[in-house]
């Protein structure tokens, strides 16, 4: 069932319809969906020359992100993952992550690596930044869940090219027409959805 999102809808209503949405999904239209979006990112050329790429454990009904953390680990490459900064409020600090990496829920009912000071990986390490999202829109807008962890991660790249390129991940049904956005939004030049990749090269600082 899709819940269509109202005209001049606000920030906090799109959020909520869209969740709804991607909680309505079926396990196995989950995995479905994380399957088909596995293959789409194996088209990225970006990941070719790309030795740390951060991801995310996906939580809320978010496209499941598992089938793509294996491969990656199948490719050789270095995954990391996001925890909450224990000393920067609204910050975001990268662990290394291997299948064997021990996790705790965080104060946001969200899965991540137990903080251990051995295991951060500086933002200028990474190549790829995987970002999760809320919806997105066709000019290639992001929203998230409004606590700024990513803007705050990303604004280097947006700013001046400089650091992680950023890659957002979706299901189809989180696409809106257009968002309303803020002055520190920052937009994706690439989102995968299980069906197809978004590209808006205006924003991809590499290219």
């Amino acid at each position: 069932m899709q819940y269509p999102i109202p005209l001049n809808a606000t920030r906090t209503q799109i959020r909520q319809l869209i969740r709804q949405r991607r909680g309505a999904l079926s396990a196995t239209e989950q995995q479905q969906a994380g399957l088909a979006l596995l293959e789409n990112i194996k088209q990225l050329t970006h990941i070719d020359n790309a030795n740390t790429i951060a991801i995310y454990l996906s939580n809320d009904g978010e496209v499941d992100t598992q089938p793509t953390i294996e491969w990656l680990w199948q490719q050789g490459k270095q995954v990391v993952l996001p925890v909450l900064h224990p000393f920067s409020s609204g910050h975001l600090l990268f662990l290394h992550y291997t299948p064997h990496s021990p996790v705790y829920e965080n104060k946001y009912g969200i899965i991540e690596p137990v903080l251990d000071q051995t295991q951060v990986c500086p933002i200028k390490n990474i190549d790829l930044i995987f970002t999760p999202l809320v919806a997105f829109d066709h000019h290639g807008q992001r929203l998230g869940m409004g606590g700024g962890y990513y803007d705050r991660t990303l604004k280097s790249w947006f700013e001046n090219g400089k650091g992680a390129m950023p890659i957002g991940l979706a299901h189809d049904c989180q696409q809106v027409e257009q968002l309303p956005y803020e002055p520190w939004d920052i937009p994706l030049p690439i989102f995968v959805t299980p069906s197809r990749i978004w590209h808006w090269e205006k924003h991809d600082k590499s290219l």
